[in-house]
């Protein structure tokens, strides 16, 4: 990362090598998008050389009583859980990013704020991404979902696969097929801002101002009590609960916001699902993030109709870098064929993020399909020409694919054929890259 702007002694002190991730969220509605359709994006920046997987889990029973292990910790179960698809790092239990089949789509993005960060292990910010998913039917209800257990098992944990101390707190942006929210948290603390129509991107820092549409009960009080609010003015949350000295990443983030907030407005009233996939492309930005130790492992683009008649459709690349992978299409249905080839091997209870101390060795966790990729990136440093032309061939096959499902979605073509695409575009990737 070279030398850290301001912000630097403040990762010195919490124990942090470099500077730490980031992660941009993108969500358009109506009249922004171009059809009647909501449409969701997220980059996940992450350590350069962590694996994300993509698993889907199905609708699910629990016994009364029964204990949910996440990445950390225990908590009870709930009698039901909705299917889901995980775009996740393959060593935890939570998710980066990932959708529901009540048409729920969940990013989340690492924050610091004045609230420290607690030690010890709790609920990490990605396992309240999959909760929210597991749980809620809605945007709404998924945030009621996220909170409730924040203020309940609050936040915290190793947040990367190593064993120097790094952890954050969290925002995230939650869409359905109507709206979409924005809930920024600090320790268990939190407020939240509905998004009815238009373009909204965050980044990793507060965003939410005196716009607030539900709150914390007690956010207010804290905000006075540690003398961050006089009580008196307006209450502007990220002013009162941003970091005095921001982590240089913070920092940085700024200028991808800044960047994103820009393409979106580009766009605004012509959002499509290619649309959100170029801006998750954009290098300029830094949105497609490749710096230091860190790059984007992992990019998702839903397609939410608002008629809830159509399938929503959730786009995965399950390979690190957008501007050289290949959206892939999910769809749920009733008995989808798995696809183990973008699925992490297992270890168990061996798995160094469940052995304690944690993180005390590495394992090669990467799928088929990570590894036909890594097999094609180097091609294209040694032989630019026929790297290209194999990438070029696959993006004119994601171009098919994006034609197809538009057909499908306007009623053109029917939809029952389109539950086998996720397996058959991961299929085709690997041979192309064999």
């Amino acid at each position: 990362m070279g030398s850290a702007p301001a912000g630097s002694d403040f990762l010195q002190k919490a124990g942090m090598a470099e500077p730490p991730m980031s992660c941009d969220c993108f969500v358009s509605l109506p009249p922004g998008s171009r059809d009647d359709h909501v449409i969701f994006g997220k980059n996940s920046d992450r350590p350069r050389d962590e694996v994300q997987e993509v698993v889907h889990y199905p609708a699910a029973s629990h016994p009364p009583g029964s204990m949910l292990e996440c990445t950390y910790i225990q908590i009870p179960q709930v009698e039901q859980t909705n299917a889901v698809v995980l775009s996740k790092p393959a060593w935890m239990w939570g998710a980066e990013m990932g959708a529901s089949d009540k048409g729920v789509c969940i990013g989340n993005e690492a924050v610091w704020t004045r609230e420290p960060v607690a030690p010890g292990e709790a609920l990490l910010g990605m396992d309240l991404v999959r909760l929210g998913l597991e749980r809620g039917d809605s945007a709404r209800a998924a945030l009621t979902v996220i909170t409730s257990l924040l203020e309940e098992h609050g936040q915290g944990g190793q947040c990367r696969e190593a064993p120097e101390p790094f952890s954050y707190h969290n925002t995230f942006l939650l869409v359905d097929r109507s709206e979409a929210w924005v809930l920024e948290t600090a320790g268990r603390l939190w407020v939240a801002q509905k998004v009815s129509e238009g373009v909204k991107n965050i980044s990793n820092q507060l965003t939410i101002g005196s716009e607030i549409s539900t709150e914390h009960p007690d956010l207010r009080s804290v905000a006075k009590a540690q003398g961050w609010w006089d009580g008196e003015g307006e209450f502007n949350f990220s002013h009162v609960f941003s970091p005095e000295n921001p982590p240089a990443r913070m920092e940085l983030a700024k200028q991808r916001y800044r960047g994103g907030t820009e393409l979106l407005q580009q766009h605004d009233g012509s959002v499509t699902a290619e649309v959100m996939m170029s801006i998750l492309r954009d290098k300029p930005s830094g949105i497609c993030m490749d710096s230091g130790g860190f790059c984007t492992t992992g990019s998702m683009v839903s397609i939410l109709p608002r008629d809830t008649a159509l399938p929503c459709i959730h786009f995965f690349t399950a390979t690190p870098d957008p501007s050289r992978s290949v959206f892939k299409p999910f769809i749920f249905s009733d008995c989808p064929t798995p696809v183990p080839r973008v699925v992490s091997p297992q270890f168990g209870p061996d798995d160094p993020a469940r052995k304690q101390p944690r993180f005390q060795s590495q394992v090669d966790r990467r799928h088929d399909l990570y590894k036909a990729h890594q097999v094609a990136l180097n091609t294209m440093e040694t032989n630019p020409d026929e790297g290209l032309a194999v990438y070029n061939i696959l993006r004119d096959l994601e171009s098919q694919c994006l034609s197809e499902i538009a057909a499908m979605l306007s009623g053109e073509i029917p939809g029952e054929e389109l539950g086998d695409l996720f397996f058959d575009c991961v299929d085709t990737e690997i041979k192309f890259y064999q």
